[in-house]
């Protein structure tokens, strides 16, 4: 068992990072925080796999937002938002966990986070 740093992320946008589509997160605040993190499906709105891990990735980097950042995060730019800078994203089996705000740990089973999704089209 492993404990990992984990961050809760609404839908669609979870299944983005999972997918290597979205490799930039926009927040609100900033973070030092630079190491593994547990991408976590928020369980609203219900898009499945809604309340589960969906992915594996490293936090690499944080900081202001700039326009040329627009397609990697999946949005447009906005006031006040930092681009954490996600590298390495993988899709893991999905599996329960109960989001939380802001950053959060979660126990498992270090094999959870190494087992692909048993089929080529995760969601």
């Amino acid at each position: 068992m492993i404990s990992i740093v984990a961050i809760s992320v609404k839908q669609p946008r979870a299944n983005m990072i999972a997918s290597g589509e979205k490799t930039i997160e926009t927040r609100t605040w900033r973070t030092t925080y630079r190491g593994d993190l547990l991408i976590v499906s928020s369980r609203y709105p219900k898009i499945e796999p809604a309340g589960k891990a969906v992915a594996v990735c490293r936090l690499v980097d944080c900081r202001p937002m700039r326009r040329a950042d627009e397609k990697a995060a999946c949005c447009e730019w906005y006031e006040f938002a930092y681009a954490w800078v996600l590298n390495d994203a993988r899709a893991i089996e999905p599996f329960p966990v109960r989001g939380r705000l802001g950053f959060f740990k979660v126990t498992v089973d270090e094999a959870w986070l190494r087992t692909p999704p048993k089929t080529r089209r995760l969601f």
